[in-house]
C-alpha cells in the first residue's frame, strides 16, 4: 500500500509532529491520461507553513485529512499517458509521500542538462527559478548593483549569491552563525553579516556603507526594516518570502517604513509560478552557470518518507544549507 503524510490538525504558531499523521491507502487505478510515480525525491519549502492555515492565499490551503502535496522528482512505474513509459523521471506536486497516481498534464519530464535528478527540486527548479527571476525581473538587478541577500545560506538565498557575483554585482549576505557565514562567503558574498552576532540594522550599515540598490528578501521583519533603512534612492527590493512572520500570531511592526516614500523604494513581491512559461530561458542561463562551477549545488538530506515532518520543521529552526531534501 502506498504511504503518504496527511494534515492532522491545523497549527498554531509553529508547527509540532503532532499537526502530521503518516496513513497507509490504496492507489486509483491507472486512467487514460494518468500515470503512477514512485518518488524518489521530496522538497520540503518553507511556503507550505502557509498552506497549513485556512485562508485564502495564492495557493489553496491543505485540506485536513487529506494529503499534503510539495515537489517531487519520481521514477514512471506505469502509464496510460502518451509521452511517458516506465522508467522515465518526472517532476511533479505529489509529494509527501511514496507514490502517487497523476494526471499526465500536471508532470514535467525531467529535461536532459546533465544534472542530478534530485538538482531539479533545488538549483534546477522551483528553488533556482525563483532566485534567477526574482533577481534579474523582479528586482532588475544589473552589473554594478549592491546586492543584499537575506538567509544567504538557505535554499534560495544561496543561489541568488552566486548569481548576482556571476553577474557582476557586488553581494551581501546575511546567515545566522558562524558555519553558515563561512558558507556564505565560499560561495563569493563580499560581505556577510551574522544577524545572531548584534543587530541587523546595525551589522547591515556598516557592511553597505555606501548603501544597497537591490534587497533580495527571504525573511521579512527586521531584515526587511535594516533593507529599507540602508537602501540607496530608487532600490528595487524582490519580496520571496518572509519565513520570520509564518509561525507569529501578530505582525512585525517596520520602523523604517516610510523610507520607501523618501528613497522612491519599489517592493515587488513575485511568484515563481508566474514564469513557468519562461523556464527554458531559465535553463539555458542556469544550466551553462552550473556546469562550469560558477554556480554549486549544496543539498541538507534527510532520509526516509518517516522523517518528512523533522525535516519540513528543520526549516524554521535553520537547519539547513541549502536546499533541504528527502530521500525515499
Amino acid at each position: 500500500m502506498a504511504r503518504a503524510w496527511h494534515l492532522k490538525s491545523r497549527p498554531d504558531g509553529m508547527p509540532t509532529a503532532d499537526n502530521f499523521e503518516l496513513k497507509e491507502s490504496d492507489l486509483p487505478p491507472v486512467g487514460d491520461g494518468m500515470i503512477r510515480v514512485r518518488n524518489r525525491w521530496l522538497s520540503v519549502d518553507p511556503y507550505m507553513r502557509g498552506r497549513m492555515n485556512d485562508v485564502k492565499s495564492y495557493v489553496p490551503p491543505f485540506q485536513l485529512g487529506q494529503p499534503l502535496e510539495g515537489g517531487a522528482v519520481g521514477e514512471v512505474v506505469e502509464s496510460k499517458a502518451q509521452g511517458f513509459s516506465a522508467g522515465d523521471l518526472v517532476l511533479h506536486m505529489g509529494g509527501w509521500r511514496d507514490e502517487a497516481v497523476v494526471p499526465a498534464q500536471a508532470v514535467r519530464k525531467l529535461p536532459d542538462l546533465g544534472a542530478e535528478p534530485q538538482q531539479f527540486l533545488g538549483v534546477l527548479g522551483t528553488t533556482g527559478a525563483t532566485a534567477y527571476f526574482g533577481l534579474v525581473d523582479a528586482a532588475s538587478a544589473k552589473e554594478g548593483d549592491i546586492v543584499f541577500v537575506s538567509a544567504a545560506a538557505g535554499a534560495v538565498g544561496s543561489v541568488v549569491v552566486q548569481l548576482a557575483k556571476a553577474k557582476g554585482m557586488t553581494v551581501i549576505g546575511s546567515a545566522g552563525g558562524a558555519d553558515k557565514c563561512d558558507y556564505v562567503r565560499s560561495l563569493g558574498a563580499d560581505q556577510v553579516v551574522d544577524y545572531r552576532a548584534r543587530p541587523i540594522v546595525k551589522s547591515l550599515s556598516a557592511a553597505a556603507p555606501q548603501g544597497i540598490d537591490v534587497y533580495f528578501d527571504n525573511v521579512g521583519g527586521s531584515h526587511l526594516d535594516a533593507a529599507l533603512a540602508v537602501a540607496r534612492n530608487r532600490a528595487r527590493f524582490a519580496i520571496c518570502g518572509m519565513i520570520e512572520g509564518y509561525n507569529q500570531r501578530e505582525p512585525t511592526s517596520l520602523r523604517y517604513l516610510m523610507r520607501i516614500i523618501a528613497a522612491r523604494i519599489r517592493l515587488q513581491g513575485f511568484l515563481v509560478f508566474d514564469y513557468q512559461p519562461r523556464m527554458d530561458e531559465f535553463y539555458r542561463e542556469m544550466a551553462p552557470l552550473l556546469k562550469s562551477g560558477a554556480v554549486k549545488s549544496r543539498e541538507t538530506i534527510v532520509d526516509r518518507l518517516e522523517q518528512a515532518p523533522a525535516a519540513f520543521l528543520g526549516l524554521f529552526r535553520g537547519e539547513n544549507v541549502g536546499k533541504m531534501l528527502v530521500r525515499l
